[in-house]
């Protein structure tokens, strides 16, 4: 697991930081590994391929940060990245896998309440992938919405949004 996240910090080379993300991606399902790669700090490194401007890198590190965020402590970690994740599903093309991915991550961190504020502003935006996107679009957002209905201090911005 190290040699990967050194070799994803040390190459620029969008095919080899795919491959060491999915790898990362797949070791995270094992709790285990989950926290040897916090503690080596993979979290952040993983967090720093979000600005790549490759759509499959940006994929690949939400893909892997979705697997690291079953663990309380990684989410701790992983929630400032929830903002910028927020602006990628914004701004990915409807319905592509990088929206999905993005998606997903945030299904999983809206479980607890703990992180529901920071994504009051992409309320409309998911309102909007409802009624826009593909039924696997809109069953992810579904979910992500079910996560923050079960928040009361969540019910006057989910009324409120403009649609």
């Amino acid at each position: 697991l190290q040699k990967l996240i050194h070799l994803l910090q040390a190459t620029d080379d969008p095919l080899i930081q795919e491959q060491a993300l999915i790898t990362l991606s797949n070791s995270a399902a094992f709790s285990v590994n989950q926290d040897i790669i916090r503690n080596l700090d993979g979290l952040s490194i993983i967090g720093e391929m979000l600005s790549d401007c490759v759509p499959k890198v940006k994929e690949k590190a939400l893909n892997a940060l979705n697997n690291l965020s079953m663990n309380i402590k990684n989410q701790e970690e992983i929630q400032v990245y929830i903002t910028q994740v927020c602006r990628d599903i914004e701004s990915a093309p409807l319905n592509s896998d990088l929206q999905l991915a993005g998606l997903r991550l945030l299904t999983n961190m809206s479980v607890t309440s703990d992180y529901h504020h920071k994504m009051i502003n992409s309320i409309p935006c998911f309102l909007r992938l409802l009624s826009e996107g593909t039924e696997r679009t809109q069953i992810q957002v579904l979910k992500v919405l079910v996560n923050l209905s079960a928040n009361p201090a969540m019910t006057r911005y989910l009324l409120r949004a403009q649609v």
